[in-house]
């Protein structure tokens, strides 16, 4: 059966808490997880030293992720945001990607309107 890394929501209304669990993908999403892997608060808390941006906080065992990544299990969206974020994971977007994707595009289209011209001759 096929495993996700997901988020699975806990806490009050306008206060979300998240725990990153393990589970089937066929599962409901507050289902019993087959591992919990740590949490995430996406509430910004304010820096420990009154200085700099507020910090989201979370906490992840590493070695049992890596472990999860390699059996095959796959990460949500949100999870694997966060895992590029700690840097177990290559980011799906980077601003890098997007440009270069952009330019392929570009030079793709460019190409075709050379054809076409010459075959219009």
């Amino acid at each position: 059966m096929v495993l996700k890394i997901r988020l699975a929501r806990f806490g009050k209304t306008n206060k979300p808490f998240y725990n990153i669990v393990v589970a089937h993908a066929r599962t409901a999403r507050n289902s019993k997880p087959l591992e919990v892997l740590g949490t995430y608060d996406p509430v910004p808390k304010p820096p420990p030293f009154e200085e700099g941006k507020p910090v989201k906080d979370i906490k992840l065992d590493t070695a049992r992720a890596k472990y999860w990544l390699g059996v095959g299990a796959h990460p949500s969206d949100p999870v694997r945001r966060l895992l590029s974020m700690i840097g177990l994971m290559e980011p799906k977007y980077t601003v890098q990607k997007m440009r270069q994707t952009e330019m392929e595009q570009r030079e793709a289209a460019q190409r075709e309107e050379a054809v076409a011209a010459l075959e219009g001759r």
